[in-house]
């Protein structure tokens, strides 16, 4: 298989070095290493072009100047700055990573997500579990069910992608990606490293309080189709994180305010499906058929 990896960063100099050498310690290193910088002022391009000049597979880019954003994960610069990458990346890939900057990579993890897509056909999107450092001085592992893919590491079958891009730059991408790749037969999962989880070196809330990204995870929910009981439901559960009774209150807060400002959210078909799919597992019953997904 031949692995592309797209990295976009925006003023990483503090963790961009820390991704680069855990890319470099891979047993299994990428074919081709995009290192793209979405308007860093810097250091971060510099970085990024030592390594390239240390290391054959990688190139540094930079994208064209573009406005300042009050909210740059609020319209998902992220993403537009990963489909940017993916043109200038071009064909020949069998499986396309799209990396954080924030990460310092388990020497394994190429290599186990490659085998991953190799060993099942139906693999369509894959990542691994992720932990973060905690206030204590310890490590603690990401919360995510088993059929998501943390944001900060998502690896696609190209076949896959191809199919289900373009998708929509809205908060929520990164589930609406693997909700259309399940309605259109593919698989979706997280799995474990076996040297030890990825660190993700940037903990939720790191860039701009935890309580706005409460908030914004509740626009997520309402850009992919989150049923409103799942939604409160997901309040009520999130009312035991601290700050204790707030991040619950916040969560409901951001998806009940794009509801009523009808902020944009992926097509009905694929909300459906979705809303199809969480009933089937609440009441343990078979997923929904898959349909076939035409690129929006």
């Amino acid at each position: 298989m031949r692995l592309g990896v797209v990295v976009s960063f925006l003023d990483e100099e503090r963790y961009l070095p820390t991704l680069l050498r855990s890319i470099a310690a891979q047993t299994r290193p990428p074919d081709r290493l995009l290192l793209v910088d979405d308007g860093s002022r810097d250091r971060s391009f510099a970085i990024a072009e030592a390594f390239a000049a240390e290391h054959d597979y990688a190139v540094a880019l930079r994208r064209p100047p573009r406005p300042p954003e009050s909210d740059r994960l609020a319209t998902a610069a992220e993403l537009r700055s990963f489909q940017w990458g993916l043109e200038q990346l071009g064909a020949g890939y069998d499986v396309i990573a799209k990396l954080d900057a924030d990460l310092d990579l388990a020497r394994e993890h190429f290599a186990t997500i490659e085998r991953e897509f190799a060993a099942d056909p139906a693999l369509g999107v894959a990542g691994a579990y992720l932990s973060a450092p905690t206030a204590a001085g310890t490590v603690e592992r990401e919360h995510n069910p088993p059929h998501h893919v943390r944001g900060p590491n998502k690896f696609y079958r190209a076949a896959c992608l191809a199919q289900i891009n373009p998708v929509p730059a809205i908060l929520g991408w990164d589930a609406i990606d693997e909700i259309r790749a399940r309605r259109a037969g593919w698989d979706s999962r997280s799995v474990e490293l076996p040297d030890g989880d990825t660190l993700h070196l940037r903990p939720t809330g790191a860039y701009d309080g935890v309580l706005r990204a409460y908030r914004r995870w509740g626009r997520c929910a309402w850009g992919y189709g989150a049923d409103p009981l799942q939604v409160l439901v997901g309040g009520a559960l999130r009312l035991r994180r601290r700050p204790y009774g707030l991040c619950g209150v916040n969560y409901v807060a951001g998806w009940a305010i794009a509801a009523a400002r009808r902020l944009p959210r992926v097509e009905p078909e694929t909300r459906a499906f979705y809303r199809a799919e969480q009933r089937a597992r609440v009441l343990r019953r078979p997923a929904p058929a898959p349909h076939p997904v035409e690129a929006a």
